[in-house]
């Protein structure tokens, strides 16, 4: 008998680089920084991320209106095409690159609904702060709704929120941010890529 996995769900989880926590720290002064002087974003926020702050309604493409994004991004480019690399898609005569780059801040009880990023390859999440107890990246299994008669299982797998990780996920693969209760803030940097021809 012989038992093979078809289409694997695969995500990709890694430090961001070997122990700089110079660079963590200057990055989260630079989150926190942008939380304080977006207006835009918080009114955007008020509306759509209750009891948080995110930028994606005001900022998404961090990367190309700050240094230290651009930073991040250059070195999240490596994950990205290590990631890519392993996925059974055909990149040959095409690039990868980052289109979209926003922060999140969650106090405890804030929640990041079940959703995809539909417009793009591959998504991801860098953890810059993460406090004990802080809400985990929920995936959901894929397959769930082509499950017709079958008894029940894993509906979800959660990965803990790390800081100084990378986590990187194909974009169709639905996830979410529970709720937690914790000290402090949550806070992210999410993005996307998408694929196109040289």
């Amino acid at each position: 008998m012989a038992i093979k996995a078809l289409f694997p769900t695969l995500l990709y989880r890694a430090p961001l680089s070997g122990n700089d926590t110079r660079f963590n720290r200057t990055l989260l002064d630079e989150c926190q920084a942008l939380a304080a002087s977006d207006a835009a974003g918080r009114r955007w926020s008020a509306k759509n991320y209750l009891g948080g702050y995110t930028s994606y309604g005001s900022l998404d493409r961090l990367h190309m209106v700050s240094s230290v994004f651009a930073r991040l991004a250059r070195q999240l480019d490596r994950h990205a095409r290590a990631f890519a690399a392993r996925l059974p898609y055909d990149l040959e005569g095409r690039k990868i690159a980052m289109t979209d780059c926003w922060l999140n801040v969650m106090p405890a009880g804030v929640v990041h609904s079940l959703h995809l990023h539909p417009t793009s390859f591959i998504s991801g999440t860098y953890y810059v702060q993460v406090p004990r107890g802080a809400g985990a990246l929920k995936f959901e299994d894929p397959r769930l709704s082509r499950m017709m008669a079958a008894p029940p299982g894993r509906a979800f797998v959660s990965l803990p929120a790390k800081a100084g990780d990378v986590i990187l996920f194909e974009s169709w693969l639905r996830h979410e941010v529970p709720p937690a209760r914790y000290a402090g803030e949550r806070i992210s940097i999410s993005f996307n890529y998408a694929w196109s021809a040289r």
